[in-house]
């Protein structure tokens, strides 16, 4: 797109960004997310799906949501996950955990810890039954059941509820943050605190040379691939993302196509059942286009977002964005 055409276009993006976003806004704050049912379509790996809708309803105090949220923060979905306190498998189990609490989930005869027809089976198992162990406590169920599993159900009953240990409320404060993301909201997703300052930010780099793996400094020569785009923009309104796309993927909640609102992230991906295979990502800003890094060779331009490989939306939250589990440092989704 030439310099020119794209300044026009960017004034004209202005516009719309002022008036859909708080025209729009002031709709949404009257009726904002009120839960959740089911999985939202991609969220959860396909492979995995069943298994988690089937074993996340197990118990009252347990959600397919909330039992993926747990999945994700553990292993990612990586069924061969190993941790360095030799946690095993999708669930994250220790053996003299899993020894007590590991099911056969697949009926096949045995218990395999790396197996996650048994170990997602196993996990809400787990989880169903730390509820039960605190039961008796006053306050929310769920959130009763998270505090035991982190640190385990004593420290609950001893407490009356979520015990005032950081680690462990951050851990509950995470997985139900967490929840949000994997869940099908209800109703409509509340608009974002800070989508005009990222969109402001992006807007300001129309025209920039693409840079795989760039991150917009010094040495990038202020250049930038699609993820470091968009986490450079939430960044500047005080949101740190994830530096992969597919990790941003998790940090809100995810509005349908027709409820984007300037700000928002759109995501595209080959395979539409999977969100770990999402490979690029953009900035909305209204009217079906988004402001993008596309590739190498390219500017940071204006795109439009209704394609094949459209695979859907996150509004951040700096709450969301906080309850993501930290990764190592991958290579960038570009």
């Amino acid at each position: 797109m030439a310099s020119g055409i794209g300044i026009g276009v960017c004034l004209t993006f202005v516009a719309l960004l002022v008036v859909g976003t708080y025209s729009a806004a002031a709709s949404l704050m009257k009726g904002g997310r009120q839960g959740s049912v089911g999985l939202v379509k991609g969220a959860v790996p396909a492979i995995y799906q069943p298994l988690v809708e089937k074993w996340g309803n197990l118990c009252p105090a347990l959600n397919p949501a909330m039992l993926a949220a747990q999945l994700y923060t553990e292993s990612n979905w990586k069924p061969d996950a190993l941790s360095n306190a030799d946690a095993r498998g999708i669930a994250q189990f220790i053996p003299e955990t899993w020894a007590t609490y590991g099911v056969d989930g697949d009926g096949d005869g045995d218990r395999d810890i790396w197996d996650p027809k048994d170990a997602i089976p196993s996990a809400a198992s787990y989880d169903c039954q730390l509820a039960k162990d605190v039961a008796k406590v006053a306050g929310d169920p769920s959130d009763n059941m998270l505090a035991a599993y982190n640190a385990g159900p004593y420290r609950v009953i001893k407490a009356g509820g979520v015990p005032p240990i950081t680690e462990t409320q951050g851990y509950v404060k995470a997985i139900r943050s967490l929840e949000k993301s994997f869940a099908q909201p209800l109703g409509r997703v509340s608009p974002s605190q800070q989508a005009a300052g990222a969109v402001y930010f992006a807007q300001k780099q129309l025209g920039t040379p693409y840079l795989w793996g760039g991150d917009g400094t010094a040495a990038d020569n202020g250049r930038f691939d699609c993820s470091g785009l968009t986490k450079a923009a939430y960044e500047s309104v005080g949101v740190e993302l994830p530096r992969v796309a597919n990790d941003q993927y998790n940090a809100g909640s995810h509005p349908s196509r027709a409820e984007l609102l300037p700000g928002d992230l759109v995501f595209f991906s080959d395979d539409l059942t999977n969100s770990r295979e999402i490979r690029h990502v953009g900035l909305y800003v209204g009217g079906g286009y988004m402001i993008n890094a596309p590739y190498t060779g390219a500017v940071i331009r204006f795109d439009k977002i209704d394609t094949p490989d459209y695979f859907g939306a996150t509004r951040v939250t700096k709450e969301g964005a906080e309850a993501l589990p930290e990764r190592s440092q991958a290579a960038p989704k570009a």
